[in-house]
């Protein structure tokens, strides 16, 4: 497998969903190039696709035609075990409710991918404790998601992203549930980790501040990519 070096490319993508006869297509047309260390925001209502291409540029979902380039490797001819490791190497999420698990702390969901990832406990604990340090979290680290605000969740959950240092962060609504004072800063730690480690990002998202903060927008209506929008630098 090449070096992750974060860039994504779409080739001719259309996509539908169903079986036999009854089919709803989605997806029509898709071309896309992303850069490596880009702060894309991927927009559109409700129905317009965007989530789908979210979950395709993930590899958990194969296009019906086309083809999806991820760090220079075709993902959608990986059987299901190769895109399975080329997640955990190249890849990390952010999700709107967090999806962390109830039952153990902060410490311990961030330390989840390092454990599938081989790494041994020592060094397990010492990587998550200073991920979590480094998203404001240095009190919080044995408190477990009830006990921390949507905020303080929401860090989790982008600490677990970064701890295996992937090329690329695929976010779904992640300031969806904040107010707004919260997303703002969740949307500043994004940024600096963008910044900081040259980590692609694209977030799909109904929220202006994201799309305005961003260094690309991507606009999708009825499947199809109708705008590119660069920010002025």
């Amino acid at each position: 497998m090449a070096n992750a070096t974060g860039e994504l490319t779409v080739k001719e993508v259309n996509h539908s969903y169903g079986t036999g006869k009854i089919k709803v297509p989605v997806l029509f047309d898709i071309n896309l190039h992303i850069n490596q260390g880009e702060f894309v925001a991927l927009c559109g209502s409700s129905g317009s696709g965007k989530s789908t291409l979210l979950n395709l540029l993930a590899g958990l979902t194969k296009p019906e035609e086309g083809k999806i380039f991820v760090s220079g490797e075709e993902i959608s001819r990986f059987n299901e075990n190769e895109l399975c490791l080329f997640r955990r190497k190249c890849m990390g999420f952010i999700f709107q409710s967090y999806n962390l698990l109830p039952n153990l702390t902060a410490l311990e969901n961030v330390e989840l991918p390092l454990i599938f990832s081989g790494v041994s406990g020592k060094k397990r604990r010492q990587k998550a404790t200073e991920i979590l340090n480094r998203v404001g979290l240095e009190g919080r680290i044995d408190h477990r998601p009830n006990e921390l605000s949507g905020g303080q969740q929401q860090r989790v959950s982008i600490a677990r992203a970064l701890v295996n240092q992937p090329s690329i962060i695929l976010a779904d609504e992640p300031t969806g549930n904040l107010d707004s004072k919260t997303e703002l800063e969740i949307l500043a730690l994004m940024r600096e980790m963008n910044r900081e480690n040259g980590t692609t990002f694209i977030i799909v998202t109904h929220e202006q501040e994201v799309a305005e903060r961003s260094d690309r927008v991507i606009y999708m209506q009825d499947g199809r990519i109708v705008e590119k929008r660069t920010r002025p630098a």
